[in-house]
C-alpha cells in the first residue's frame, strides 16, 4: 500500500472512532456523579457568585445564583456572551456542588457541567466543563456581599 493510501485510511478509522472515543472521555454530569442535593447540603453554596474563569480563548466573568426554597435547591447561571442559563440539575459529589446545564450554540446543543470546590481561603474552586470536556475553563467563585 502507498503511504499517501496508508495515512489515509489511518485518517479514515481515527475519524470512524471518534463518537465512541468522545463518549467514553465525557464529563459526567450531576445526574451521573451523585444524587440530588438538598437545600441543607447546598447551604454553603447558597447565594450570589461571581465566577473568574480562565481558558484557552482567554478570561471569562460570569454570574452564578443558587437558591433554596422550600428545600428545593435552583440555579442560573448569568453571562453576557451567552445571557441567562438556567441549570437543570444540581447534586453534590463529595464536597463539591455540581450544576448541569445545556445550551445550542451554532445549532448545536452543548453539554456544561460546573464544579464548585470549597477552597481553604473562603472562595470557591470553580470548573466548567462544555461539551465532555472539549472545553474546560478553571477558576475561583467569590460570594457577593449581600447589599445592607
Amino acid at each position: 500500500m502507498s503511504r499517501p493510501r496508508t495515512y489515509a485510511v489511518a485518517l479514515l478509522v481515527a475519524l470512524l472512532m471518534l463518537p465512541s472515543l468522545a463518549a467514553s472521555t465525557k464529563i459526567p454530569t450531576a445526574q451521573q456523579t451523585s444524587s440530588p442535593v438538598s437545600a441543607t447540603d447546598a447551604a454553603p453554596f447558597i447565594g450570589d457568585w461571581t465566577l473568574e474563569m480562565q481558558g484557552s480563548n482567554g478570561p471569562a466573568t460570569m454570574g452564578l445564583a443558587v437558591k433554596a426554597e422550600e428545600d428545593k435547591v435552583s440555579a442560573a447561571l448569568v453571562s453576557d456572551a451567552m445571557g441567562t442559563q438556567a441549570i437543570t440539575s444540581i447534586a453534590k459529589a463529595d464536597k463539591a456542588l455540581v450544576l448541569s446545564y445545556s445550551f445550542t450554540y451554532d445549532g448545536n446543543n452543548v453539554d456544561a457541567v460546573i464544579r464548585l470546590t470549597p477552597a481553604a481561603d473562603g472562595k470557591m474552586a470553580a470548573q466548567i466543563d462544555f461539551a465532555g470536556g472539549a472545553y474546560v475553563m478553571t477558576g475561583t467563585a467569590t460570594k457577593k456581599e449581600k447589599a445592607k
